[in-house]
C-alpha cells in the first residue's frame, strides 16, 4: 500500500503575536502561486521582533451592552467574584489598564517593562514571562482582545460572571453572587433606599474618595450591593457632568443620553 504524505503548513509561515499565539492574517490566497510565497514573516524573525517590543497600544474595547450594564474593573463585584477566575495578577493588570483609559480615553502606549515591574513581576521577558502570561490570560477570559499586531483592546466594564465560571468559585461565593444578582424591584421603600444611597455616594465622592472605595463603603454601611453599585455609578456620572458642564452628557443611570437630576425631595427614582 502506498502512503500519500499529507502536506503540513510550515511553522515558518506563521507570525507570532506579541501576546502569544499566531497573529490573524488579513491576506487571502489568490491562486496557486500564493502558497509558494508566504505572505507572513518567519517565526524566528517574528519572535525576535516580539521580544524586542518595548510597548503595546492599549485601546478601549467598545461594547454598547457591557459598557452600560457591566462592572468597573475596580469595583467590589470584580474584586469579589472575578478575582477568583482571573487571578490576582490579571485583575490588577486590568484595573491598571482601565485607569489608563480613564485618563486617556483615546488609548495610550503601555511600556511593558515598566508595567511588569510596577506589578511586581520583574523584568523577565519572553512569551512565558509572568507579565506576558497575564496579558494572554486577559485575552483568554475575554476581558481584552487583540486588535492588531501591537494593539490590545481592553474592556472598561466587565460583564456579570458567566455561569461556567461561577461554578468554579466556592459555594459561599456562589450563594453571595445569587444574593447580589437578585432583581431589584420598585417600591416606595426601595426608592427611598436608592435616594439615600445616592446622597451618601455623592458625599463620599465630594470628600475625595475614589469610586471603588465609595462602593465598598456603601456595602459596609449595609446598602444592598446592587443598589451600592448603581448609586456609585450615578454619583460618579453626576459629578463628571457637573465638572464638564456639558448639558445632556449622561443620564440618570450614568449612561449617555440624559442629564442627571440634582438630588432633591419628592422625585421617585431620582436622588432626593
Amino acid at each position: 500500500m502506498t502512503v500519500v504524505p499529507v502536506p503540513v503548513p510550515s511553522v515558518r509561515s506563521v507570525a507570532m503575536h506579541p501576546l502569544g499565539g499566531p497573529t490573524p492574517s488579513t491576506s487571502k490566497s489568490s491562486g496557486p502561486s500564493a502558497s509558494s510565497e508566504p505572505s507572513e514573516p518567519s517565526a524566528p524573525s517574528a519572535r525576535a521582533s516580539a521580544a524586542q517590543a518595548e510597548a503595546i497600544r492599549i485601546e478601549a474595547w467598545t461594547d454598547p451592552v457591557i459598557d452600560r450594564l457591566g462592572y468597573d474593573p475596580r469595583s467590589l463585584y470584580v474584586e469579589t467574584f472575578w478575582l477568583g477566575i482571573l487571578g490576582p495578577t490579571c485583575t490588577w493588570l486590568i484595573r491598571r489598564l482601565a485607569a489608563g483609559l480613564d485618563d486617556q480615553p483615546g488609548g495610550f502606549d503601555l511600556d511593558l517593562e515598566d508595567t511588569a515591574r510596577a506589578l511586581g513581576l520583574g523584568t523577565r521577558s519572553g512569551r512565558q514571562s509572568p507579565f506576558r502570561r497575564a496579558l494572554a490570560r486577559c485575552v483568554t477570559f475575554q476581558v481584552a482582545r487583540r486588535q492588531g499586531p501591537m494593539t490590545l483592546g481592553v474592556r472598561r466594564r466587565l460583564p456579570p460572571l458567566p455561569r461556567r465560571h461561577l461554578l468554579r468559585l466556592p459555594t459561599s461565593l456562589q450563594e453571595s453572587h445569587a444574593t447580589w444578582m437578585v432583581p431589584v424591584r420598585s417600591s416606595p421603600v426601595l426608592e427611598e433606599a436608592r435616594r439615600n444611597a445616592r446622597r451618601l455616594a455623592l458625599g463620599l465622592l465630594a470628600s475625595g474618595n475614589e469610586r471603588p472605595a465609595v462602593e465598598l463603603q456603601l456595602v459596609r454601611w449595609q446598602v444592598h450591593p446592587a443598589i451600592a453599585h448603581e448609586a456609585t455609578r450615578w454619583a460618579w456620572a453626576f459629578r463628571a457632568h457637573e465638572t464638564e458642564g456639558a448639558n445632556g452628557a449622561v443620564g440618570a443611570d450614568g449612561a449617555p443620553g440624559g442629564r442627571p437630576v440634582r438630588p432633591g425631595p419628592g422625585r421617585p427614582g431620582r436622588p432626593g
